[in-house]
């Protein structure tokens, strides 16, 4: 018998407040909610199903998962989560120099303290300056 777990068909984050959580993945972020099932919310990320979990009482809303969202203008991208009140906790920085691009990325949270960030896959040499 062949198995293929080859794709990734739903991610998971814990939250404290499935409302703010929500807010925060649809309007500052622009995520597509595909929908809500009691404390349950479901966001489209490209194919791939985001889904956040509110936590039982007295649990920590934490996870040491860290989700990477593409965009193809990471400084732009940056400008536009601040205008929307995201704070970022690292700045656009250089991560590494591929063979044929060089890897950028952002850091920053939700307001559950879930680790986020944007990257690029741009052209070797490409800095565009805020």
């Amino acid at each position: 018998m062949f198995l293929n777990l080859s794709q990734v068909g739903q991610i998971s984050l814990p939250v404290c407040d499935t409302d703010r959580a929500e807010r925060f993945y649809e309007q500052a972020l622009g995520l597509r909610k595909l929908f809500r099932f009691g404390d349950l919310a479901f966001f489209d990320c490209g194919g791939l199903r985001l889904m956040l979990e509110k936590t039982h009482a007295g649990q920590p809303a934490k996870s040491g998962a860290c989700i990477y969202l593409r965009t193809p203008d990471l400084e732009l991208a940056v400008r536009v989560l601040e205008e929307r009140g995201v704070t970022f906790s690292s700045r656009p920085h250089l991560i590494a120099e591929m063979d044929d691009h060089d890897l950028r990325m952002a850091f920053f949270a939700d307001p559950d303290g879930n680790r986020l960030a944007l990257m690029q896959e741009a052209p070797r040499g490409y800095m565009r300056k805020v």
